[in-house]
């Protein structure tokens, strides 16, 4: 059950700043739910005749007993908007109530506004894919307003815990009307994610008085990173193909192994990217341009041989880029392919490299975490610490090892 709004109205004084003779201003305050706003009077009133208890002037002077009759009627007329918003069911915030006495002049900020708002100030600091989620986002949100509200937006004012849990369920359950598979856990935690940063924007700038999410808890899923271990890559590697389209995504995917390139960074490395680094071999400097994190990989020896193989190539030097461009949904159609043929049973995608780097080619041979977090350019080593299970087989295997040399050594 809805609880009942709360309401006030109270009529204060302020003086004018460094004019102690002057007299003071009335403003009607208005409270809503704890919220609350003034409005003023435009009257004025020495301080000497005001009753800051009962909130009205004092005497019965002429122009005292005129400025209390227009304080009662502007506190019936703000009452009467209040009430008036309560019996029509409308939307009842402090905003709202002011804008009816005032004439309407502020607006009402709404979740579409909202998001138009973030939208247009996230376009040039978040990655395109970034920016394409919550597109994605946006899509569903409307969906959800239409099929449980039956209306194409709502007030931000409206936005409650019940709301974000109606805003779950709804995702849960929704079935998508084209290829599209049905939403998982993690999926659904993403847009609420998304809805979420975009309500906090709401609150920082003072649209929205309460959070809807206080008492809301994520619950992602543990998900299992999968990577090629180091048969799978050598197979990869080591396979000749006839099918040069093959050949190319294979060398591209390997590059990735081999350096830990997401797909996007890949497309736009140039060969000014590649520089001579502090131990005069050949670096990778490049930015990332999910999180505009700078990157600095040396290259080994495996991934020089592939930049050295299509340094020629008349599509990459079309492009002006180290490898010939290929969209990445070609690129993981192509991959799925590429399994096939080399025998590895798991479902190829392009990031699997960027994992395969992470586990197989670094940490599994010793490469301190936080060297393998600042390769992959992540903010946080936290984010690199979802491959420590990597670290903990090899350890396991490292403490066999061992196990084995004392064996021999204690007889």
């Amino acid at each position: 059950m809805k609880s009942k709004n709360t309401f006030g109205i109270q009529f204060v004084i302020r003086m004018p700043k460094q004019q102690k003779n002057e007299k003071a201003t009335v403003y009607a305050r208005i409270t809503v739910n704890g919220r609350r706003s003034e409005i003023s009077l435009k009257q004025k009133v020495q301080p000497k005749d005001w009753d800051d208890v009962k909130g009205r002037a004092k005497g019965k002077r002429e122009e005292i007993i005129k400025l209390n009759s227009h304080i009662e009627r502007v506190r019936t007329i703000i009452a009467d908007g209040y009430n008036d918003l309560v019996q029509q069911r409308k939307t009842v915030t402090v905003d709202t109530v002011k804008s009816l006495f005032i004439g309407g002049g502020e607006e009402t900020m709404t979740l579409g506004k909202l998001i138009a708002y973030h939208n247009q100030e996230a376009a040039h600091k978040l990655a395109p894919g970034t920016m394409k989620n919550y597109h994605t986002t946006q899509r569903y949100i409307e969906k959800f307003l239409k099929d449980k509200y039956k209306r194409n937006d709502i007030a931000l004012a409206e936005l409650n815990y019940r709301f974000v849990m109606d805003f779950e369920s709804y995702l849960a359950t929704y079935i998508p009307q084209d290829h599209q598979k049905p939403l998982n856990n993690n999926g659904i935690m993403k847009h609420i994610e998304r809805l979420r940063k975009m309500v906090n924007l709401a609150i920082t700038l003072d649209w929205l008085p309460k959070d809807p999410f206080a008492s809301f808890k994520k619950h992602f899923d543990k998900v299992e990173r999968q990577c090629l271990n180091a048969e799978e890559l050598a197979s990869l590697a080591n396979k000749e193909f006839k099918i040069d389209r093959l050949e190319h995504v294979r060398d591209m995917f390997l590059f990735s192994c081999y350096t830990g390139l997401a797909y996007i960074d890949m497309t736009q490395l140039t060969k000014e990217n590649i520089i001579k680094g502090i131990d005069g071999g050949l670096w990778l400097s490049t930015s990332r341009v999910k999180t505009d994190t700078s990157v600095r990989v040396p290259l080994l020896p495996q991934a020089k041989v592939l930049v050295d193989k299509y340094k020629d190539d008349p599509r990459a030097q079309y492009s002006s880029t180290v490898f010939p461009v290929i969209s990445n949904q070609r690129m993981n159609g192509y991959l799925k392919e590429i399994a096939d043929v080399c025998g590895i049973t798991k479902t190829l995608t392009f990031h699997i490299a960027r994992h395969t780097f992470a586990t197989t080619v670094t940490l599994s041979n010793g490469v301190p975490i936080e060297s393998v977090s600042k390769m992959l350019g992540h903010t946080s080593i936290r984010t690199t610490q979802i491959y420590a299970k990597v670290v903990e087989s090899k350890l396991s295997e490292d403490m066999g090892r061992l196990q084995e040399r004392l064996n021999v050594a204690l007889g």
